[in-house]
């Protein structure tokens, strides 16, 4: 009854799969948007059997579907490419490069196609002349020919391959703005949101312990009026570089927002999480700022 599509289902029981969505999304207090409802909907029918266990791990850890959530369901298993906006003009660039590099190549073969012609006729040649001096000459001049057009085409791909390698390192590129925090180079919100969100799933699923902290910079705003945004903003860095030292691999730091910090530490228990917080807290304690002017230490302390 149930086909690969929902335009393969009959009438009635595309109803009773769309009523089994829409129960759903009201006891999880999901906003019965469009796209939302694409989610549930595929859940309802069983379409996705990973999109099933991730929702039934959410339910199971009490998670609230809020915006966020909902958003990263429907991109992550309805329609990837909605999220797909800030690489919108690299398709083009893309395109670009490949219809060039066709074109060059369908030149390339209908030269090659008129030089095997040309070759047959001297091949003929060869058969009714008794003067070979002419057609080696003629075979010289096709084969250096041939050398030319294969120098350009070569030439020509690598020419391709460069551009293709600063289109996929301007990927790489913007993907990593899209995720990092400018002033502190920690990850930003949207970052922190996917891998919390992804360490609670896992965390649930495996029975394993899943930690946070979070640091926050007690009298920010009157340091930063007593001192300046720019001094401000090195405090910033500075606590921020502290974290980022202070925590593992596979472990998480990121600007929370304004002048607090936040850091996921999968797999660690509270104990562990207090000891790397106490950590943090006195290597900050430790720290002093310095004039870059004069290189000498600031008059102010972090703590």
């Amino acid at each position: 009854m149930m086909g690969d599509r929902i335009g393969d289902m009959n009438v009635e029981y595309a109803a009773t799969v769309a009523d089994g969505a829409i129960q759903s999304m009201a006891k999880q207090s999901v906003p019965a948007t469009p796209n939302n409802f694409s989610v549930w909907f595929n859940y309802a029918m069983g379409a996705s059997p990973a999109l099933r266990k991730t929702i039934d791990i959410l339910v199971g850890g009490k998670r609230k579907f809020d915006a966020s959530v909902n958003h990263d369901l429907y991109v992550t298993y309805i329609n990837p490419q909605s999220d797909s906006a800030a690489t919108a003009d690299f398709p083009e660039q893309l395109a670009g490069v490949i219809t060039n590099a066709k074109q060059f190549l369908a030149t390339a073969i209908a030269d090659n196609c008129q030089q095997i012609a040309l070759l047959g006729e001297v091949s003929s040649q060869v058969q009714a002349s008794s003067d070979p001096r002419p057609i080696i000459a003629r075979l010289v001049d096709e084969l250096s020919k041939a050398t030319v057009r294969a120098s350009a085409l070569e030439t020509n791909f690598e020419a391709s391959s460069l551009e293709l390698d600063k289109i996929r390192n301007s990927l790489k590129e913007a993907e990593e703005r899209s995720n990092t925090d400018a002033l502190t180079g920690l990850a930003n919100r949207r970052s922190l949101d996917q891998f919390l969100r992804s360490a609670q799933i896992a965390a649930m699923e495996d029975g394993e312990p899943l930690s946070v902290l979070l640091v926050d910079i007690d009298h920010f705003k009157k340091f930063n009026d007593s001192y300046g945004h720019q001094v401000g903003d090195q405090v910033l860095r500075l606590v921020a570089k502290v974290l980022q030292d202070n925590v593992r691999e596979q472990d998480l730091a990121a600007r929370y927002g304004g002048e607090e910090l936040f850091a996921v530490l999968p797999g660690a228990t509270l104990d562990i999480c207090a000891g790397v917080a106490e950590r943090i807290r006195c290597r900050v304690s430790d720290a002093r700022l310095t004039r870059r002017t004069t290189g000498l230490p600031s008059a102010s302390t972090v703590v």
